[in-house]
């Protein structure tokens, strides 16, 4: 993780606001999903940040990647295709998955030269893909429990159990080939209690599919959710893996192939943001800043991923109960009502908050014609 030292030294050079990416963190966070579950191929969710030096060194690191949209595909084809060969080795697009069940007709004809695996949730799906992309492999989604999770997704994509063979086997009569089920427990999830109810889901589904002469399926995604480590209050990602491999060894004998799609638990902890106070003001009695960067940048999180970003001073002083505002001219863009700073901070100070690495810069906006931070790259 970066230092104090080095974060106000990089400010100092490239100004701010400033996001920094140390890449010893996503090297670790990496390491230790892989060890903690071996069995367990990880699909980077290239949504929760498309940095393109990230998608590199998550692919030196050994990861596949997860992509929901057709930009996000030419991201990690522009960028892998471009390594040296010893990095690049061999480049096997069976080792991609489209995650978006729903994907459009020119998204489906570009993807089919490439033979990818693709998931989907319906019946219209399967006939678009069978016209536009043929030759993909078909990942059938499965709507299980998000109880708890951060962020929902269980009502937007997602079979109902009831209903996935049967979908399993339309496809199979469509001349398509599914491969396999995935599930996605919800982002940020703390309740580990939802993959125990997903992998029973799906492996019934196996089972059931199985009976009905579709022993082919051999791939099972486990999606993500993967929680990052943003308080005290996150349960360690070892207690969720130990719960895992117990199911894995329980539900799936050794041939079935288990990929997952972790994005927060890579990134989230692997990037800092370096900003500058403004402005400030007291308002009913209550100190206020103004820093330039906001909601409407990579403080995006706070609206659209549910998150919360505290601030620090890189000065130490009593503390008081502070508002924080991003620079845009709309109300709507308070980071936060009740920061703990230390007292009368200077126009020119600068605040830093650590753990924003994930759907943040992905989600920000040029709103006001404020443009994004920049991205800096430490220990590539």
């Amino acid at each position: 993780m970066s230092t104090i030292a080095q974060l106000q030294r990089l400010a100092r050079k490239h100004g701010t606001p400033l996001f920094v990416v140390d890449h010893d963190v996503l090297r670790r966070n990496y390491t230790e999903f892989r060890r903690r579950l071996p069995r367990v191929q990880a699909y980077y969710a290239v949504k929760a940040n498309p940095d393109p030096t990230v998608v590199r060194t998550l692919y030196e690191a050994g990861a596949s990647f997860d992509v929901a949209s057709l930009p996000e595909f030419r991201i990690v084809h522009e960028n892998i295709r471009r390594m040296p060969p010893r990095k690049r080795q061999e480049w096997i697009w069976d080792k991609i998955i489209y995650a978006n069940p729903i994907k459009d007709n020119r998204t489906l004809q570009y993807l089919n030269r490439y033979k990818p695996l693709v998931t989907y949730d319906n019946l219209t799906e399967i006939e678009k893909i069978r016209r536009h992309a043929p030759r993909a492999g078909l990942i059938l989604r499965l709507n299980v429990p998000n109880t708890g999770s951060v962020v929902e997704l269980s009502s937007k994509f997602g079979a109902a159990a009831g209903e996935a063979v049967d979908l399993i086997e339309r496809a199979f009569r469509a001349g398509l080939v599914v491969e396999g089920v995935s599930f996605h427990v919800g982002s940020q999830c703390t309740n580990f209690q939802n993959y125990v109810q997903a992998l029973e889901i799906a492996a019934e589904v196996f089972r059931e599919a199985w009976a009905r002469g579709y022993t082919q399926m051999r791939v099972l995604d486990i999606g993500g959710g993967f929680p990052a480590p943003y308080d005290r209050h996150v349960r360690p990602f070892r207690e969720l893996a130990k719960i895992l491999n117990a199911e894995f060894g329980r539900l799936f004998p050794p041939e079935i192939e288990i990929l997952a799609e972790p994005g927060r638990f890579l990134v989230a902890t692997a990037a800092t943001l370096v900003v500058e106070i403004i402005g400030k003001a007291l308002r009913d009695g209550k100190p206020c800043y103004y820093v330039n960067d906001g909601v409407y940048g990579t403080f995006s999180g706070v609206l659209f991923d549910h998150c919360r970003y505290p601030l620090k001073a890189f000065r130490s002083g009593p503390a008081e109960l502070s508002t924080v505002f991003g620079p845009t001219c709309d109300a709507l863009d308070v980071i936060s009502n009740a920061e703990e700073l230390p007292r009368n901070l200077k126009l020119g100070d600068l605040l830093y908050s650590r753990n924003v690495g994930a759907y943040s810069t992905a989600s920000a906006t040029n709103f006001n014609g404020m443009g994004p931070a920049k991205i800096i790259a430490v220990n590539r």
